[in-house]
């Protein structure tokens, strides 16, 4: 009897400390025009992508199940090149959930666009962090490791850093034959708005000021926004002061385009009802740093 009540003990403690993989990713594969191959292929696809981003331990840290970074990723075949070549737009969004509230932040909204890749039905995945398997498996691991990154960033000072690093780790293993050739998308001499470009600009030292800015926006702003409005939106206008410093050290910088798409219509949200000082320097800011949609924002003139 004694014996049963210790097991009992055991099971019941095991079961608050249940420890989860880092993702909890929505995946869809979508195929509006295939002429080639059976759509059904894509079904076979998309649970395997599911799979290896949900069910993959990706880092030393224990996630409960509710601290899983959630979001979606989408891809849409654009083209057939061929019975198992194919060139896709790849769609990355993740958001974070804001402390004592039922609203969730978006952290990182991208398109990697026109990727070509090869698969054949119920091809493998393999984690890529340290050796070059197939182009898509590097592309998925690559991006596993960028949404680690933004989501550490906002919940301490460049606490993605390991996490970019090792997306910088692998671009640095895709070899020459695909960057000159199939996937120019990882290296220096392809599109600015790129996978190599990505990580180059997070990493770089000029935007090291955006990232403090991440942690400062989420965990000092939004996460006390029920606590105090006021000191949440000076912390806000102190984030966005940083980025602005971004824009002036590199310009065109493309996180500092991400993270406008990303944040444009919260930061709208936020100082509407802020006072005349606060909204001017919203105004002055981000007519600066996102040119483009500056008639938005005109509505703290």
């Amino acid at each position: 009897m004694i014996n049963r009540v210790i097991i009992c003990f055991i099971i019941l403690i095991s079961a608050k400390t249940v420890f989860a993989q880092e993702f909890n990713l929505e995946i869809s594969v979508l195929t509006p025009k295939l002429n080639l191959v059976d759509p059904k292929v894509f079904n076979v696809f998309e649970g395997q992508i599911r799979e290896f981003y949900n069910n993959t331990k990706w880092t030393d840290d224990e996630f409960q199940t509710e601290e899983r970074i959630q979001g979606n990723l989408q891809i849409t075949i654009k083209d057939e090149l061929g019975p198992t070549a194919f060139v896709a737009d790849i769609r990355i969004n993740t958001i974070r959930p804001v402390f004592d509230s039922n609203y969730n932040t978006q952290l990182l909204n991208y398109i990697d666009k026109d990727v070509s890749f090869s698969y054949v039905e119920n091809q493998q995945l393999a984690d890529s962090r340290n050796t070059f398997v197939d182009n898509f498996s590097s592309i998925l691991t690559f991006y596993a490791f960028v949404m680690l990154g933004y989501d550490y960033d906002s919940f301490a000072p460049e606490g993605g850093e390991k996490h970019f690093q090792i997306a910088q780790d692998i671009v640095n293993l895709i070899p020459s034959e695909i960057i000159n050739g199939a996937d120019r998308a990882w290296g220096p001499q392809g599109p600015r708005r790129s996978r190599y470009w990505l990580i180059e600009n997070i990493l770089n030292p000029k935007v090291r000021p955006l990232r403090q800015a991440m942690y400062t926006y989420h965990l000092q702003s939004l996460d006390k926004m029920t606590l105090d409005q006021e000191m949440s939106r000076v912390n806000m206008l102190t984030a966005l002061t940083e980025v602005s410093k971004v824009e002036r050290a590199y310009r065109n910088a493309m996180v500092v385009q991400m993270f406008t798409d990303s944040k444009r219509d919260e930061i709208l949200e936020v100082f509407k009802e802020a006072s005349r000082g606060h909204q001017n320097k919203v105004f002055k800011i981000m007519t600066q740093i996102d040119p483009a949609r500056s008639s938005e924002y005109g509505i703290f003139k």
